[in-house]
């Protein structure tokens, strides 16, 4: 496999080179890019692995920006903002970012979750020939093999932490997890237990695989403690 390419957006010149340039000593390619319109631009006409987006940006802001990429790819975002607003930060994950971090930022830091993003994606897109199972819950169909989700016979488009959400309570069904179970076991060795970024993946994931998220069939609530998924599963 071939080098990773990352492109990074970013308004401002200044941050654009100093990811560059250390992502670059880390052996990535790097494109970058000014503004939204510019992002989309480029990703239709490049093969990317993971993206590192700016929320404020003119042309299309992030937010508008990662909604669109999310129609089109399941790749790793990382949400990039000078604001530290917990608004903002549920906006971002509940069009489909993965990661949120915040100017000023440490570059150790974010070359971390680079990394730890990265080799995930990629667990999930190249997962060992070994696991052929599906798992089946009525008219669910959970593909194992191809990391692919099937609803009557339609494909559900679900990002790589969605997948890996799916797949670790159906792989558990009807065991209880609390929300800091969860978050160690789908987003593994990321920096803070967050438990309002497990409700959002919670909540977009509910929109994407129940007839009606407010009365959910698969992903149920244990009040008090935290999620379960249940459903009787097809031999």
């Amino acid at each position: 496999m071939g080098k990773s390419r990352i492109l990074v957006a970013d308004d401002e010149k200044e941050i654009q080179l100093l990811l560059k340039k250390y992502l670059q000593r880390e052996g990535y390619e790097v494109d970058t890019a000014s503004d939204g319109k510019d992002v989309l631009e480029k990703f239709n006409n490049n093969k990317y692995h993971l993206i590192i987006l700016d929320l404020m940006m003119p042309e299309i802001d992030g937010i508008e920006t990662c909604r669109l990429l999310r129609n089109k790819t399941n790749i790793p975002i990382i949400m990039l903002t000078a604001k530290d607003s917990e608004v903002d930060k549920v906006i971002g994950l509940s069009i489909g970012a993965d990661d949120y971090i915040t100017k000023p930022f440490s570059i150790n830091e974010l070359i971390a979750r680079v990394k730890a993003h990265l080799r995930r994606y990629f667990i999930l897109s190249n997962q060992d020939s070994k696991i052929s199972k599906e798992l089946s819950f009525g008219n669910l169909i959970i593909d194992l093999k191809s990391y692919r989700v099937f609803k009557n016979n339609k494909e559900i488009q679900l990002t790589a932490k969605e997948f890996e959400l799916l797949k670790f309570l159906a792989s558990n069904h009807e065991q209880v997890f609390t929300k800091r179970q969860i978050f160690r076991q789908v987003w593994k060795n990321e920096y803070l237990e967050d438990d309002n970024t497990v409700m959002v993946h919670i909540r977009r994931l509910r929109k994407k695989i129940e007839d009606n998220p407010k009365k959910p069939q698969y992903i149920q609530t244990v009040w008090g403690i935290g999620y379960k998924f249940t459903g009787v599963e097809k031999e």
